[in-house]
């Protein structure tokens, strides 16, 4: 699609602030690459004090009276750090500002992009960089101004994904857009299998040991067995992508400046939610878990107004990049990539303090070596007060 044909404001209906759209929600169904029923691993997570160990497979399954089950296949985080890194693509890469931050780590330098912090413009990685300030000032306008502008001009994603700074000015951004893939009515599998050793066999002159701890199972010279761990699901009813993109929550975006400027900025970040929720699904979510869209149940998109009402409302991929092309150019989105460079030497100060100073810093602003400087004049003020 031609991007002198698309409409900026075809979709002002959704933004405006007296609109009756709720949400834009996508209803998807998977299938795994080997077919219906085939065995799938969900993730593993560590098992709950609560729990027996017997009872625990290591897999996040809901069980409910009526026999039903719900397991959990990505979760909402999990799909969020999938998506993001879209941006960093040649095809996608023009739609937000490129802020890699360099670190130096043992004599070598390592380039962390701002996409790939586990916690976005809040992450300590940024937060002990040179763009530390400008990003705590972003924060500190739209908590207490309601201003989402400076932050939307460097780490707009911080905003469709969510963001809390929770160690400094508390200001929170809600995910605008959310995905999640489960699956229902699950059968749970288990693996046995042994690690053989050769190299154990010769060390011994015979037969290695069989262990599973102590040494030779460390090194890898004993036989090591793996009785009934977790060895997958089978999905007996359907896996099902939930997604949405939360209109409440872009219409609360304003600026500083006119009501275009707020309209620009809510284009803007639905033309990267369009894009993130359109955008070929991420197939392989990790080893034996690779899904595809059922082609036999084609997804389903609905607008979905505040009193419940439901229309069909399909937006195709190219669709969504053409329209967040534009929006992205009437935003002014920075071109050119902004390097940072982490200051580890900052982080060591920072740890050296104790518990009251660090917060009494994160309260009174962005940290800086400035920042640690008054606070040694305050304290040392304060023992001379108190000496005298």
């Amino acid at each position: 699609m031609n991007n002198e044909q698309v409409n900026l404001n075809q979709y002002d209906n959704w933004l405006k602030d007296d609109s009756d759209i709720a949400a834009l929600v996508l209803r998807q169904w998977l299938v795994p690459v080997e077919g219906n029923e085939a065995v799938i691993f969900p993730p593993t997570y560590a098992k709950p004090e609560r729990m027996r160990e017997e009872d625990w497979t290591g897999y996040n399954i809901d069980r409910f009276e009526y026999g039903a089950n719900v397991c959990q296949i990505d979760s909402v985080g999990s799909q969020a750090n999938r998506i993001e890194p879209l941006f960093k693509r040649d095809k996608y890469k023009h739609l937000i500002p490129q802020v890699a931050i360099k670190a130096t780590t043992e004599g070598k330098e390592r380039t962390i992009h701002i996409l790939d912090a586990s916690h976005r413009a809040a992450d300590a990685i940024v937060r002990f960089s040179t763009l530390g300030p400008e990003l705590h000032e972003a924060f500190r306008v739209y908590k207490e101004e309601g201003n989402a502008e400076p932050l939307a001009r460097i780490a707009p994603t911080s905003i469709l994904f969510g963001s809390w700074d929770s160690r400094s000015t508390q200001a929170k951004f809600p995910r605008i857009i959310r995905s999640v893939i489960r699956a229902f009515d699950v059968k749970e599998l288990h693996r046995s299998a042994q690690y053989s050793t050769i190299a154990g066999e010769i060390l011994e002159g015979g037969d290695a040991e069989v262990t599973t701890k102590g040494p030779k199972a460390e090194l890898g010279l004993a036989h090591v067995p793996s009785v009934l761990t977790h060895g997958g699901i089978q999905v007996l009813g359907e896996i099902r992508r939930d997604a949405s993109i939360n209109f409440v929550s872009i219409r609360t975006l304003a600026t500083c400046s006119d009501e275009e400027s707020t309209y620009n900025l809510r284009r803007y970040i639905l033309g990267l939610a369009l894009v993130s929720l359109t955008a070929p699904l991420e197939s392989s979510l990790r080893e034996g878990c690779q899904l595809v869209p059922d082609i036999d149940r084609p997804a389903e998109w609905n607008l979905v107004r505040h009193d419940g009402v439901r229309q069909d409302c399909a937006i195709d991929h190219d669709q969504a990049i053409a329209f967040a092309t534009v929006a992205a150019e009437a935003f002014g989105v920075k071109q050119e990539e902004t390097a940072a460079t982490f200051d580890s030497e900052l982080a060591n100060i920072l740890l050296g303090l104790n518990e009251t100073e660090r917060k009494q810093l994160f309260k009174q602003g962005p940290i800086t070596r400035e920042a640690i400087k008054q606070l040694g004049k305050k304290s040392s003020k304060k023992s001379k007060g108190k000496n005298s």
